[in-house]
């Protein structure tokens, strides 16, 4: 499908998009998230120890992950089967007390609508964390930073190949959060994790994209989301090959309550996904 503009100036793309992102508008949402991270990083330079070395801890993740949608308007509660989101996990330990972490995932999910079968979506998501973390004392740290999530369901096309409705979607949003992590020792180079934290808000103007084939009706649809985030896990650490295995479980749960300006049929309306299930990570540690 062609991108399709209702204008073609460079700053009027970022709000008159009917499907896609122009690459102006993408560049200007990806700086917000660059500037925190270059203003987390110079602070913490300007006052660490020049005799302290990085310690980098890289390596990569998996969620091995169910999904669900519940909306408030209608009949609609897909329920993917399950599937792997993967990517790079990287943590920067800048001075005894502050460390910088990230965390990136993305997998391709097939949903089916409990509410109706006949109806079937595919659908690609993207998980990302940027987060800066204060350790409070040897159990407990604190953290804050930015969330970034992103999900479409493109509708499958029945087996007779038509549609009898078709609503694709495309949500992105990226939000503040704040969370706790707690690590307790359960024997020698074994590690019990706990991570907790919340996130609200929309960043700059991200909008859902509604298009209604049937109608070719294409909508931009304000919103606010909110949610929880959750982990538990055993880590243990191997010494001699300075690696680190992690298997735990995940559950997330996020709201998006709907803004509408230019359809009031929109208009409170909220939409709950869950995602949950089982997550391994290998990480290798080593300093600068």
């Amino acid at each position: 499908m062609k991108q399709k503009f209702v204008d073609k100036g460079d700053r009027a793309r970022c709000n008159k998009f009917l499907v896609f992102r122009s690459p102006f508008c993408l560049i200007r949402r990806k700086s917000y998230i660059l500037a925190v991270l270059v203003l987390c990083c110079l602070f913490i330079a300007y006052g660490r120890d020049k005799a302290y070395s990085l310690d980098i801890t890289a390596g990569m993740t998996s969620w091995y992950a169910w999904g669900e949608q519940k909306s408030s308007a209608e009949d609609y509660s897909p329920v993917s089967s399950p599937a792997f989101l993967l990517g790079p996990t990287l943590a920067i330990k800048l001075s005894e007390n502050f460390t910088l972490t990230f965390v990136y995932l993305y997998g391709k999910f097939n949903y089916e609508d409990k509410d109706n079968i006949s109806r079937k979506f595919k659908s690609k998501r993207s998980d990302a964390d940027l987060a800066l973390n204060y350790r409070l004392n040897d159990y407990f740290k604190v953290f804050g930073g930015i969330k970034y999530f992103s999900y479409d369901m493109l509708q499958v096309p029945s087996n007779h190949g038509i549609y009898t409705y078709k609503n694709d979607g495309k949500h992105t949003t990226s939000a503040l959060g704040l969370g706790l992590t707690a690590t307790f020792p359960i024997a020698d180079n074994l590690f019990l994790l706990a991570t907790l934290s919340g996130f609200y808000g929309s960043i700059g103007n991200d909008k859902d994209k509604i298009i209604n084939t049937s109608t070719l009706d294409r909508e931009k649809i304000g919103f606010q989301d909110f949610g929880i985030n959750s982990n538990l896990s055993m880590a243990y650490y191997i010494t001699g090959a300075s690696t680190t295995i992690n298997l735990g479980v995940r559950y997330q749960y996020f709201k998006i309550k709907y803004e509408s300006r230019n359809n009031d049929k929109w208009q409170g309306i909220t939409m709950d996904n869950t995602i949950y299930g089982i997550t391994l990570t290998a990480t290798y540690f080593f300093n600068i």
